[in-house]
């Protein structure tokens, strides 16, 4: 027994004989309709679902090449040559070259990043003296012996004054850059000094021993695995060593003896390593004279305008350091790659 539709209205009691009975089809009672109807809206949403997942898709891609796009454009903005003044400050000003930190390769206070620093400072017609405003423990004397010789250089050909003011410290690489200026200054509390050398390591051959461990290193060359922690040290090995620290101290102590001249009281103790507060640096004539920088702007410079030359490694910069030229074949392999928009 077929059991009545919604969709039939129709009395059931009435016979074919009957005189209110009319006989219809399947399609005017509206059987079909509704599945035609069902089928429709079901084909509309499907094609409605795949127009938005093409749609979310084009946007997905376009989305990553604008933001590589933004990413390019920001590195080459940051990457262009900046500073805190702009070029060829008219006004009479006193230029400020920051060093800073470690004085080392690739650090902020690089002889590349000092060095084009000093160039500008110096070149810049308003710049009526240059400052290095130090406050560095040392570093490197490689960098330290560049900087000092551009100093020299670049103050002889622009026939500008230099002169260092020490803050908290000026020691050791960054004193090897000081003397190069025509005058230090100190606070009476900065610590300056400390001309020497010095190269460090650790030994564990003496620990290995009580572990039993075993170092198997091979070479080629009796002394390439000179220096090496974890190997016995010889006396040759360290009397080679010992040379190459006294030539670097000796190369040290010649460019204080020029810098600070006939103003240096040298003792037995000013080229021993040593360091001391300002007010004694100045008694022993490693510096000259108490004063900060703005003293110095005021005071001997006769411009009080400060403009900061000192150029800092920026984000791009130290992106490109670190991860090289990867990341832009690896932006251009993704954006490659991609789906063409349809």
């Amino acid at each position: 027994m077929t059991e009545p539709t919604l969709h039939d209205t129709q009395d059931l009691t009435a016979s074919p004989e009957s005189p209110g009975f009319q006989k219809t089809s399947g399609a005017a009672r509206g059987d079909a309709a509704p599945t035609d109807s069902w089928e429709r809206k079901t084909l509309e949403k499907l094609a409605m679902s795949a127009l938005n997942e093409q749609r979310l898709a084009r946007r997905w891609r376009n989305g990553i090449r604008v933001a590589w796009l933004t990413f390019f454009i920001a590195l080459v903005w940051m990457g262009m040559d900046r500073r805190g003044a702009s070029t060829d400050v008219a006004t009479p000003h006193t230029a400020i070259v920051k060093i800073e930190g470690e004085i080392a390769s690739g650090a902020e206070s690089s002889a590349e990043l000092v060095v084009a620093a000093m160039r500008s400072a110096f070149e810049d017609k308003g710049a009526q003296a240059v400052v290095l405003l130090i406050n560095s423990p040392g570093g490197s004397p490689v960098q330290a012996g560049i900087i000092n010789d551009e100093v020299r250089r670049l103050k002889t050909l622009h026939q500008k004054p230099v002169y260092a003011v020490v803050e908290e410290t000026c020691a050791s690489a960054a004193y090897y850059i000081a003397v190069g200026a025509d005058k230090i200054f100190v606070d009476k509390a900065s610590v300056v000094g400390s001309i020497g050398v010095l190269m460090d390591g650790f030994g564990f051959t003496g620990l290995m021993d009580k572990l039993g461990v075993e170092r198997r290193l091979m070479t080629a060359g009796e002394n390439k695995g000179f220096m090496d922690p974890f190997s016995p040290q010889t006396e040759t090995q360290r009397a080679f060593a010992q040379t190459m620290l006294n030539q670097i101290h000796q190369q040290f102590i010649a460019v204080v003896k020029q810098g600070r001249g006939a103003r240096l009281k040298e003792t037995p103790e000013t080229f021993s390593g040593l360091f001391w507060t300002g007010q004694q640096a100045i008694d022993i004539g490693l510096a000259d004279q108490l004063g900060n920088v703005d003293f110095v702007a005021r005071e001997v410079v006769k411009a009080e305008e400060l403009i900061d030359y000192t150029r800092k490694e920026n984000v791009a910069e130290r992106l490109v350091r670190r991860f090289g030229a990867s990341i832009g074949e690896g932006a251009v392999r993704a954006i490659r790659t991609l789906p063409a928009v349809r």
